[in-house]
């Protein structure tokens, strides 16, 4: 099964070929039969594939499809990794993404745009699919900036509203300044190991000295990139704004695709950055910093899809956070949980939306769990799991990645305790406003409200129960398990693990810190329940005054703005004296002005063609004493 494991991205490259070539021959039924099929095809084979990893004795296959470069010493292989980590991606991208194509038949039937929906969704899998089956950075990299692009087709679908278009470009844009960084740091690798596979570039790692200023210079590249995919501090305000797409397109990003690619690679070159422990401490620290500021926004958030997506920047913060303290397992952990709870909690977003014809924002809404029962039922599922309560997955996965981080730095430990509190609140405050209390929308709203078609709810149901079990693959010793997960992934993670302390809390510790952190989640549902059920509070609409606090966390610590003054005006200014100063009236000046002068010329030299013969006799001869002059002279 493992030697089929080119049919896994050509299956949906397929389905994009079909779709986007027939978009206006075939039905919409052909065309979300062809765009499910595709990616339900390839979650068989990946299903397959990690069975026989699983039982198999060797841990890592490396697939070659064809030679690719060869220049010289330069050799590059179109070649794909099969391990634990790559086949647990593959599960998540093809597994995730079939549900959300089943979802986007029914959400997106009445679109005009259906057929070029479902190709463009069927891309953004196959390139997210080659940049997680890879074996080498360069083709990493081709996958890597193929969601780019995905992501700005998808993010502005709906093109014709200038402000959709303007968040597709500002993600395009973003990306970029990312993958710059990404790029470089693959230039470096290849001249420090004279090769990009992985399997060649690791093993001399490992043999380098911890702190070389060489591993920290790649990393800290390849972190830039990641920063920039995965909507990190500075570069995280791209992702809110990709809320402009269609609702199945934003729990591809957050949950199966796009933003989960820069703690791949990040898990994927884990030694590196174990040997560069400046930049794991840079890592942690930019973590800490998103989780805390992405959740202190979403409190105050209005537009349910808003919330989310911090919610997004928020837990790729803790992933980060994990990363920086040298817990890769229970980072990707929460990478699998996330992508469960995620994808679940943004579906059930569109039901809602769905409903409510198009509404976003919560103080219109209220009242909803009889209308939406299966819908409400779900999301609350979802919403246990990302606050951390027991004994649904987000426990397990966001526990593990404190447990490390308060080994490694109290403060951080705090810091991040802080931070899940306030998911917590987030979470149940929209949950609240969205569900409970009397419905605050227009009549005809209300008269609209309906659950969603079968289509739409299946998979919300499918993605409750991972959201619930989800966490049973990675069961810790001191609640009896045997951290499957962990065991699973041993063999990616084995040399770093070689190389660095390995977590030595005791069981007593760790039952404390399990015990503070869902008090702490259970703490802020209760007060969500006090002040947005019992008390009936709805936030205040745009117009009213609001505190410091409330005013910097609504208007999203005014980032956005930072950026325009310091970074787009200036940059708008400079390209406008460049445009009318050097483009216009310099060189525009000069081509024109022997333009300008050739005709001016022209006009004189005009006046020599008389048609008078007498007057040609005359200039010849006078021409022809000219030269004698010329040449009397030069003799």
């Amino acid at each position: 099964m493992i030697n089929l494991v080119w049919l896994i991205p050509l299956f949906p490259l397929l389905g994009f070929l079909i779709n986007g070539l027939g978009r206006n021959m075939l039905s919409k039924t052909v065309v979300g039969f062809v765009g499910c099929f595709s990616v339900l095809a390839s979650f068989a084979i990946s299903v397959g594939i990690f069975l026989e990893l699983n039982s198999s004795e060797t841990k890592s296959f490396i697939i070659p499809i064809f030679d690719w470069i060869s220049a010289g010493t330069i050799t590059i292989p179109f070649s794909f990794l099969i391990d634990p980590l790559s086949a647990l991606m593959l599960l998540i991208v093809t597994g995730i993404g079939f549900l959300i194509h089943v979802y986007s038949t029914g959400y997106m039937s009445h679109d005009a745009g259906f057929g070029k929906f479902f190709s463009y969704l069927n891309l953004f899998i196959f390139f997210m699919l080659l940049l997680v089956l890879g074996s080498n950075y360069v083709v990493m990299f081709i996958g890597w900036e193929g969601v780019g692009l995905c992501s700005y087709l998808l993010i502005g679908f709906w093109f014709s509203n200038p402000a959709y278009a303007s968040a597709a470009k500002k993600a395009f844009i973003m990306n970029r300044i990312g993958d710059l960084g990404f790029l470089i740091a693959v230039f470096l690798i290849f001249t420090t190991f004279n090769s990009v596979e992985f399997a060649n570039v690791f093993p001399q790692a490992a043999n380098m000295v911890s702190g070389d200023s060489t591993l920290i210079l790649i990393t800290a590249l390849l972190f830039v990139g990641a920063i920039g995919k995965s909507a990190q501090i500075p570069l995280f305000t791209w992702l809110p704004d990709a809320m402009a797409g269609p609702t199945p397109v934003s729990a591809l990003i957050h949950a199966a695709t796009m933003v989960t690619a820069g703690i791949y690679m990040i898990a994927r070159s884990n030694i590196l950055f174990t040997l560069a422990p400046e930049t794991l401490a840079v890592v942690s620290i930019i973590g800490l910093a998103t989780l805390l500021m992405a959740a202190a926004i979403a409190v105050s958030q209005t537009d349910i899809k808003k919330v989310l997506a911090y919610s997004t920047v928020s837990q790729l913060g803790y992933m980060f956070l994990g990363l920086g303290v040298g817990a890769y397992t229970g980072a990707f952990f929460h990478v699998i949980t996330h992508a469960f709870f995620k994808a679940l909690l943004f579906l059930g977003a569109g039901s809602v939306i769905h409903a409510m014809s198009n509404e976003q924002d919560m103080r219109n809404m209220g009242g909803l769990r009889k209308k939406l029962p299966i819908t409400f039922l779900t999301m609350m599922v979802g919403t246990i799991a990302i606050a951390g309560i027991p004994p649904f997955s987000g426990f397990f996965s966001k526990d593990e990645i404190l447990a490390h981080v308060y080994e490694h730095n109290k403060v951080f430990w705090v810091i991040a305790v802080i931070g899940a509190m306030f998911t917590s609140f987030y979470m149940f405050r929209m949950m609240y406003l969205t569900f409970n209390g009397s419905f605050r929308g227009t009549t005809d709203q209300e008269h609209h409200l309906h659950e969603s078609p079968a289509l739409m709810t299946i998979p919300l149901i499918v993605l409750a129960v991972l959201s619930a079990l989800g966490g049973l693959i990675g069961i810790p010793a001191v609640l009896g398990g045997t951290h499957w997960l962990e065991n699973f992934l041993a063999p990616v993670f084995e040399v770093s693990k070689s190389k660095t302390s390995v977590l030595t809390l005791d069981h007593t510790t760790e039952y404390v810190l399990m015990a503070l952190s869902v008090t702490a989640a259970l703490v802020s549902m209760l007060y969500a329940y006090v002040r947005y059920v019992k008390q009936g509070h709805i936030p205040a609409n745009d117009r009213t005054d609001r505190g410091l606090l409330a005013r910097l966390s609504y208007n999203k610590f005014y980032i956005d703005e930072v950026y325009h003054s310091l970074i787009t005006r200036p940059l708008d200014t400079f390209s406008g004296f460049l445009s009318k100063t050097v483009d216009k009236a310099g060189i525009d000046g000069i081509v024109n002005g022997f333009g300008k002068g050739a005709v001016e010329a022209s006009k004189s030299f005009r006046l020599l063609q008389t048609g008078m013969v007498g007057f040609y006799i005359f200039m010849m001869v006078a021409g022809i004493l000219a030269l004698l002059f010329y040449s009397m002279y030069k003799i």
